[in-house]
Formats: structure tokens, C-alpha cells, sequence
């Protein structure tokens, strides 16, 4: 698959798409492409059997010095290594990355995965990258066929966009150096602490369930040795008359 090629057009100050996932491309099959001004700067092109960072890489190109992309990926670009962290390190030193969002899974005809939104940025006043985990059951509404965002679920998202506020189990700035020094993972889950649904245990109460059903199995052992008791005691009489 080839991609569109490089023009000379107007940049976008909104981009938004949904590129294939994971398609093959000519990649480093067309030794001049790694001068084409929409992959030059990295260094490097997308792997030709994922060619997800090329169409990352060339959205990007066209975004104008104001404007914002937001691009539906597939999450394994996110962890990925060889050429695909070589672009996320890119991205990140060159602090395009604005946000990525983690939506639920089942969302879009034609997959069922979980995928994610890569909002990219030319004009960032800080160097820090959002992280927003929208995958939880409270940001999406169970459909039969598929999964459905609610005019209310966006809303959730987008004011915690626009404020960059950091929420406990859902959204957490991060500063590059730290995603640097996590070799440059990009994956939502390393950075926002997923909320542990699991039932909280009380134990004193348990404690005290369990002393209580002990003494009830207590008194009944006793009940049953004395009726056990009772019966060889009238099985011996009757064998002695």
C-alpha cells in the first residue's frame, strides 16, 4: 500500500482520520523515501508490515504551526520497539504529543479492539504529554452489536482535555523525561493507575464471621457425638436383651 504522496498544500490547523491498522506498505523498499519531507525528520520509516507511524508521520506534516491532529491508532504503536519507538522518541523530543486517549474496546465497525486517539500538537507551551484512560465501563455504553460513546461520555473527555486536569484512575500529565526514561512507552496504562473494582474485605468482620462459624460447627460436632452417643448406647442394650 502506498500512501498519498507529498504535496505542497495548505496546512491543516484541524486533522482528524482514521488510517487502516497495521497495513503493509513499501517502506524501505523505496530507498527515497527516507528523504521525503514527511519522514525525513525522524530518521527513520515505519516498519513495512505496520505502516501506522507513516500516516502519524504524514498528518503530522501538513498540521499547521496552530492547529491539532487527532489521529484513531492502533495501540501496539504505542510499546512497540525498533522503528516505531524511534518515531515515538522523535515525537516526544520534539514535544508533538499532546495527549493520548484510551477508549474502550468494540467502539468502530469492522474491529472490536480497544483502540487509541494520538492528539497531535505544533504548539505546546509545556513539555509534559496527557494521558486519559476513557476504557472503563463508566465512559461507554454496552450495545449489542457495538459499543456506543454518549454525548456524555465525550463531554467527560473533553473538559479533562481542555484542562489537562490530573484525575485519580482517568487522566495524568506526564513530563517527557519521565516517558524518556520509560524508553519512551507511550501506553495509557503505564501512566494513569486503573481503578481496582475488586470487592474490599473487611477483616475484622470476617475475622468475625469465621469465629462465629466455628463455634456453630463446634456445636454441632457435639450434638452429633451425643446423638452418635446415644445410638451405639441403645444398639448395646438391645444386643444385651
Amino acid at each position: 500500500m502506498a500512501l498519498p504522496p507529498s504535496a505542497k498544500v495548505k496546512s491543516g490547523k484541524l486533522i482528524c482520520c482514521r488510517p487502516p491498522y497495521s497495513v503493509k506498505w513499501i517502506g524501505s523498499d523505496d530507498p527515497t523515501l527516507i528523504n521525503d519531507e514527511r519522514f525525513a525528520p525522524a530518521g527513520v520509516l515505519a516498519p513495512k508490515s505496520k505502516a501506522d507511524f507513516a500516516f502519524v508521520l504524514h498528518a503530522l506534516s501538513y498540521l499547521s504551526s496552530k492547529g491539532r491532529a487527532a489521529i484513531v491508532c492502533f495501540p501496539g504503536i504505542f510499546y512497540r520497539g525498533g522503528a516505531e519507538k524511534k518515531i515515538r522518541q522523535y515525537l516526544i523530543d520534539k514535544n508533538y504529543i499532546e495527549t493520548v486517549i484510551s477508549l474502550a474496546p468494540n467502539l468502530f465497525f469492522g474491529t472490536s479492539i480497544a483502540v487509541n486517539i494520538l492528539v497531535l500538537s505544533k504548539h505546546k507551551t509545556d513539555t509534559t504529554t496527557q494521558f486519559i484512560d476513557a476504557s472503563g465501563e463508566d465512559y461507554f455504553k454496552k450495545a449489542t452489536n457495538t459499543n456506543i460513546l454518549t454525548d456524555q461520555h465525550i463531554e467527560q473527555i473533553m473538559q479533562v482535555f481542555d484542562s489537562k486536569a490530573n484525575v485519580e484512575h482517568f487522566a495524568q500529565s506526564v513530563d517527557n523525561d519521565k516517558i524518556a526514561d520509560n524508553d519512551y512507552n507511550l501506553s495509557v496504562s503505564s501512566y494513569v493507575e486503573a481503578k481496582d473494582t475488586r470487592e474490599v474485605i473487611d477483616i475484622t468482620k470476617l475475622n468475625a464471621e469465621l469465629k462465629t462459624t466455628v463455634a456453630k460447627i463446634d456445636r454441632l460436632r457435639a450434638d452429633i457425638d451425643s446423638i452418635v452417643a446415644e445410638i451405639e448406647g441403645t444398639q448395646i442394650a438391645g444386643a444385651k436383651g
